[in-house]
C-alpha cells in the first residue's frame, strides 16, 4: 500500500486545536491498525523552538534524539503511544538553512534561488521524508499558523503542488476553521469560515474535510450552508466542540465520522477502531474517588502552556492513582519567607519547576524549604532539583553563598555548576544536553523502589549540572545521590531518605508520560501526596 499523506491546515485563529484534531485523528486511525506518525510545520525562522521564550510559544518538548520541539510533538507522543524525531518537526529556519547552504556549495549551478522552486522543493522533500522510511502506512502534516499569514505562504504552496505530484487517492486535505458564537446576536457566524476557505482556495488547495471549532452544537442547515459556499462535499464540514478533556476528543471526532471520511477517501479498507483502552483511561478521568491539591512553583505559571507536559503527567498519574489532581500554580517570583505558608497552605504536594535564569530562583528554594521543614512531598525537576541542591547547601550545611554558577559565576560555593562538555560553546541553540540518556540507580533507593528496575532513559534539557565535588558535603547531612548517568557519573537524581517523599530530578521525566503508561515518578508523587492527606 502506498503511504497516505494528509495535510492540516488551520484559519481564522491560531489556537484552535490543530494539534489536538491531527493526534485525534491519528489516534483514530492506529485504533484501525494503521501505523500513523504526525509531523508539525512551523512557520517561524528560529531553527527550533529551543531559544524561544515560554512566552513566546510555550514549552518547548524534547524528543528522544534529542530534538527541541514545538509543543504539539508531544500531544503526538500522548497520544499515539510513539516516539517523534527530530525530522518530526520543521520550521522556515530549518527549511532556509538547508537551502542556503546548498548554495553556498554550488548545488544549484548557478541558478537564481527561489522560493518556488528551491524552497517548495525542500519544503516537499520533507514532508515525504517520513514516508520513505517505510514504517508508516500514514503521515500527518500539521501546518503551524493560519492561513494567510505571509509566514505559510511557501507551506501552502508545497501542499497545492503535492496535490498534483500524489496520486490523488493518496492525498487529502482538512481544514480547520474558527465559528464563532456572538452572544449579541444569539447565532453562529460561517463567515470567518467562508472567507478562511476562500482563502486557502486562491492559494490552490482545496479543502476535503472542513472541521469548525465551536461553542455551540451546529445545526445541519449551517453545515450544508458552508458545504455549498466552500465547495466541499454534503457531510464534509463536521464540528470540534470544546470538550471536557482532550484525551475526549478522538471520540467526538469518531461520533462526527472524520475517520469513515478519511479512509473512504484514501481508499483505506481497515476494521473499525478500537479504542478501548482510551475509553477506560477516560472512564477512570472522569469519576475518580480520591483528590489531592499540588502546588506547581514556577514562573511561567500564568502561562497555559508552558507547563503542558507537565500537567498531562497530573492526569495521567491521578488515573493511576483513582485520584484528582488539582494543580494550583504558584508564582515563584513572588513567594518569599513571609508569605509561603499562606500561599502553600492546604497543599498535599509540592513540584518545583525547570526554567532557566534566575527570576524566581528564591522562591523556589523558599518553596522547597517549606516543603522540606513541613513534611509535604516534594519533586524538583531540572531548575527544581537544582534548586533543591542549593537550599540544602545553605540550610543544612550552612553555606549561605551556596549558588548555581548559572546566577553567581563566583560563588565559592557553586553547587550547580557549568557541565564539563558545556564551557568550551558559545552557541546557545541546539547545544545543550539534549534528548534521552540512561541512568543507573542505587539499590535501595526511593528511585530504585519507583521505577523497579536498576536501569532507566530518561530525556534531558540543561547545561548545568550537579557539582560532585561537594557530594560527599550533602550526604553527611542526609541527601543522597541515587542516580547517576553510567557514562559520566553525572549525579540524575537527589533525594532525601528521612522525608516522607523528597526527590530531584536532572531529568525530564514529564515528557515520556502518557494516559495508557503514566510516567512513574508522577505516580509515586501523588500517591505520596494522597497518603500525606488520609493521614492528615
Amino acid at each position: 500500500m502506498a503511504v497516505k499523506y494528509i495535510f492540516v491546515t488551520g484559519g481564522v485563529a491560531s489556537s484552535l486545536g490543530k494539534g489536538i484534531i491531527a493526534a485525534s485523528l491519528a489516534k483514530l486511525l492506529q485504533a484501525r491498525g494503521l501505523r500513523v506518525t504526525i509531523q508539525k510545520f512551523d512557520p517561524y525562522i528560529n531553527i527550533d523552538p529551543g531559544t524561544l521564550n515560554p512566552y513566546e510559544h510555550g514549552e518547548c518538548y524534547v524528543t528522544e534524539d534529542g530534538a527541541e520541539t514545538d509543543l504539539d510533538l508531544g500531544h503526538y507522543e500522548r497520544f499515539l503511544g510513539v516516539h517523534t524525531s527530530k525530522a518530526n518537526n520543521v520550521t522556515t529556519g530549518k527549511v532556509y538553512n538547508t537551502v542556503i547552504t546548498k548554495e553556498r556549495e554550488g548545488a544549484y549551478l548557478g541558478k537564481t534561488v527561489q522560493i518556488v522552486p528551491h524552497i517548495t522543493d525542500e519544503i516537499k522533500r520533507r514532508m515525504l521524508l517520513l514516508g520513505k522510511t517505510g514504517d508508516y502506512d500514514v503521515i500527518i502534516t500539521e501546518v503551524g499558523g493560519t492561513v494567510g499569514d505571509m509566514e505559510s505562504q511557501p507551506f501552502v504552496e508545497a501542499i497545492r503542488q503535492l496535490q498534483w505530484e500524489l496520486p490523488e487517492e493518496d492525498l487529502m486535505c482538512i481544514h480547520l476553521t474558527l465559528v464563532p458564537y456572538l452572544a449579541a446576536a444569539k447565532e453562529l457566524k460561517t463567515k470567518p469560515t467562508q472567507h478562511s476557505v476562500q482563502a486557502l482556495q486562491q492559494a490552490g488547495v482545496h479543502p476535503d474535510i472542513i472541521v469548525c471549532r465551536t461553542e455551540k452544537d451546529l445545526s445541519p442547515e449551517i453545515r450544508r450552508k458552508m458545504a455549498l459556499f466552500c465547495n466541499v462535499k454534503p457531510g464534509h464540514v463536521i464540528q470540534s466542540i470544546d470538550a471536557w478533556s482532550i484525551y475526549q476528543v478522538p471520540f467526538n471526532m469518531e461520533a462526527e465520522h472524520l475517520d469513515d471520511m478519511v479512509c473512504e477517501q484514501l481508499d483505506l479498507h481497515v476494521p473499525e477502531p478500537d479504542l478501548s483502552g482510551l475509553r477506560t483511561f477516560l472512564d477512570k478521568l472522569r469519576n475518580p474517588h480520591h483528590s489531592v491539591d499540588i502546588a506547581l512553583v514556577g514562573k511561567y505559571v500564568e502561562l497555559q502552556d508552558a507547563y503542558k507536559s507537565i500537567q498531562e503527567a497530573f492526569v495521567h498519574a491521578g488515573v493511576a492513582n483513582d485520584c484528582r489532581v488539582k494543580v494550583h500554580t504558584v508564582h515563584s517570583e513572588y513567594l518569599d519567607e513571609s508569605n509561603v505558608a499562606e500561599k502553600l497552605s492546604g497543599m498535599d504536594g509540592i513540584l518545583v519547576a525547570p526554567g532557566f535564569g534566575e527570576r524566581g530562583l528564591e522562591g523556589k528554594v523558599v518553596a522547597i524549604r517549606h516543603a522540606r521543614e513541613n513534611g509535604i512531598p516534594f519533586f524538583g525537576i531540572c531548575l527544581g532539583m537544582q534548586m533543591a541542591v542549593v537550599e540544602v547547601a545553605r540550610d543544612l550545611l550552612g553555606w549561605n553563598d551556596a549558588a548555581s554558577a548559572e546566577v553567581n559565576p563566583v560563588t565559592p560555593h557553586p553547587v550547580i555548576d557549568l557541565m564539563e562538555d558545556q564551557k568550551s560553546t558559545t552557541v546557545k541553540g541546539g547545544t545543550m544536553r539534549l534528548g534521552a540518556y540512561d541512568c543507573k540507580l542505587e539499590p535501595g533507593s526511593l528511585a530504585a523502589e519507583i521505577y523497579g528496575r536498576e536501569l532507566i532513559s530518561e530525556r534531558h534539557r540543561h547545561r548545568y549540572e550537579f557539582n560532585g565535588k561537594f557530594l560527599s558535603d550533602f550526604e553527611s547531612v542526609g541527601l543522597k545521590a541515587s542516580g547517576r548517568n553510567p557514562q559520566t557519573g553525572l549525579v540524575e537524581i537527589v533525594e532525601m531518605p528521612s522525608h516522607p517523599f523528597f526527590i530531584g530530578v536532572q531529568f525530564h521525566p514529564e515528557y515520556k508520560s502518557t494516559p495508557e503508561n503514566p510516567q512513574p515518578i508522577f505516580c509515586a508523587f501523588v500517591a505520596a501526596a494522597l497518603k500525606r492527606k488520609e493521614n492528615a
